[in-house]
């Protein structure tokens, strides 16, 4: 309603105008040049040319588009104002040329354009769409018909005039138009591809690789055409900056079609080399339904690394546009983890640092032999009298509880403690070393590696989370274990014999006596205490080759009282 009443003010300006200069001048040339001379009534007329081109838009975009979506509508608004702004930057470069023929150009050029990027869009959402009615195939032809027509007729018109009257705006203007050329070539194939696709029954395998070998050559001849463009426009005028952006796009384009080209064949070889096909067990197994086509999956089925599993034509397919799995997104593309974790080690030995943690380290076999042999002679280690594993060597400072086997509670830690203590039948402990040993080195730095040696760190095989799972229960089984021994050491302390008070040293030299007469040869200590300690740790040491060493260092101990 707005539009129409506008329209409505402009009619009725530009007549008033008109019979103005008609009841003036009484004749038409006179009445033609009164109006072009006067600036009020220039701008009334400029008013009425834009308001006729928007009516003429509006009436193609009714006859070729029907309703615009609104994504379509949102990217012509936006192309709009960068085409506009361009324009501006294009006026400033042919200032000189600058008339109504020139606005009138430029206004019919920004017309056409829209509407190639109209059907562009059009053509990109027929690939969507479910069903195309056969009005939509005639508008499409029309209109690419009627663009490729005028394209060709402004481009001729602009190679004639350069060539009979010499380098003028019209560069420009030839130049844009054989863009929008390809603009509509481009289309044109799109447009019969798809409509190819739609005939047939089944999906059609080569449609993507044609679309992406389209997209390349005519990205090609674009970015010829641009450079062409700049080094004319340099060598006659100036730097032309309003067609930077679009070179800069049309470039970028150019190079990521280049790339789909590349990535997509890379992925292609690697589907058909590397991967295996889905067997009949497979795919019963798992769900048969292929997410890219919906259909069930009876043969011809690939199972990516991911163990993800597609039909072989829907993975080529997919492959066209993105190099990902349509599931879990994993890169397809990158090499495998089993061939990286190879070279890495490989790689570190000069380096003097330890090999990741989640790779399984060889075990010489003889410690392997040994740690077998003591885990089968041990089922229990809690169920015999109490003996520090092989594991633990005798450190210095620290008793032999080996040599005291008669301490009192010793033999009664069986039936505490074999409940709450696990089984190491299947558990090796390792040796732990001197304990004056020097420390591991640091680890490695990870944010000095690369994302292919954090990748091969980690792994993705199923060795490699088996090797993870593993050594974490074998950390565990460790800790569980330490805790044990503590928590019998801490039994062993409590059941020693309490500290016996100080009483007379007849009471004590008596009951020392009765116990073993063979502690009367101990000489007689300076104090009751020392005797008392002296006497229970005699009757504790057993006959081997280190009790002289023992009773040499137990009555030094008591002299010294």
């Amino acid at each position: 309603m707005r539009a129409l009443g506008v329209s409505i003010i402009s009619l009725t300006l530009t007549a008033a105008v008109i019979s103005n200069a008609y009841y003036q001048k009484k004749q038409f040339y006179p009445s033609v040049v009164y109006i072009t001379k006067t600036n009020a009534s220039m701008a009334v007329i400029y008013v009425q040319a834009f308001i006729l081109v928007m009516l003429m838009g509006k009436l193609m975009r009714k006859v070729f588009f029907g309703q615009l979506r609104a994504a379509e509508f949102e990217h012509l608004m936006e192309r709009s104002w960068y085409a506009v702004t361009e324009t501006c930057l294009a006026f400033t470069v042919f200032r000189d040329d600058f008339n109504p023929k020139f606005v009138a150009l430029f206004t019919v050029l920004l017309f056409l354009k829209s509407f190639h990027w109209l059907a562009e869009d059009r053509v990109d959402y027929m690939e969507r769409s479910p069903i195309i009615s056969l009005l939509f195939h005639v508008r499409v032809l029309g209109l690419l018909t009627l663009l490729g027509v005028m394209d060709i007729y402004f481009l001729s018109s602009a190679y004639y005039s350069t060539v009979t009257k010499g380098a003028s705006v019209q560069l420009v203007f030839g130049f844009e138009y054989a863009i929008l050329l390809t603009m509509v070539a481009n289309t044109g194939i799109k447009y019969c591809l798809h409509a190819a696709d739609l005939r047939s029954e089944v999906p059609w395998d080569g449609k993507a690789v044609l679309l992406l070998y389209t997209e390349l050559i005519v990205g090609f001849i674009r970015v010829l055409l641009y450079l062409a463009f700049v080094a004319i426009m340099v060598r006659i005028y100036t730097l032309p900056l309003f067609a930077f952006r679009p070179m800069y796009y049309t470039m970028r384009n150019f190079k990521k079609a280049f790339n789909d080209v590349v990535l997509s064949r890379r992925a292609i070889r690697n589907m058909n080399t590397l991967y295996p096909d889905a067997t009949s067990q497979e795919l019963s197994d798992a769900d048969n339904v292929c997410i890219i086509c919906r259909e069930e999956m009876n043969n011809n089925a690939k199972k990516l690394p991911c163990n993800h599993i597609f039909h072989t034509a829907c993975l080529r397919s997919w492959f066209q546009r993105q190099q990902t799995c349509p599931t879990c997104r994993l890169d397809i593309l990158r090499p495998p983890a089993s061939s990286t974790s190879q070279t890495i080690p490989n790689a570190r030995q000069g380096e003097n640092v330890n090999p990741p943690i989640n790779e399984p380290q060889p075990q010489p076999q003889q410690n392997r032999n040994q740690t077998d042999a003591t885990a089968a002679a041990m089922p229990n280690a809690f169920t015999a009298p109490f003996n520090l594993p092989t594991g633990f060597p005798n450190l210095p400072g620290f008793p032999n509880l080996a040599g005291f086997p008669n301490l009192p509670g010793i033999n009664n830690l069986q039936g505490n403690t074999s409940g709450n203590i696990p089984n190491l039948s299947n558990f090796s402990m390792p040796p732990l070393g001197s304990v004056f040993t020097s420390p591991p080195p640091p680890p490695k730095d990870l944010a000095t590696l690369t994302d292919d040696e954090l990748r091969a760190m980690e792994g993705h095989e199923r060795s490699h989370v088996e090797a993870r799972i593993k050594y974490i229960r074998e950390i565990q089984l460790m800790l569980d274990t330490s805790v044990a021994l503590m928590q019998n050491y801490h039994t062993i302390i409590a059941r020693l014999p309490p500290y016996v008070p100080e009483s007379s040293n007849k009471t004590t030299d008596d009951q020392n006596q009765e116990t073993d007469p063979s502690t009367s040869q101990v000489n007689e200590p300076s104090t009751s205490r020392a005797a008392s300690i002296g006497d229970t740790l005699e009757n504790t040491i057993q006959s081997g080759p280190n009790d002289e060493i023992r009773r040499r260092r137990l009555r030094h101990f008591e002299n010294t009282q």
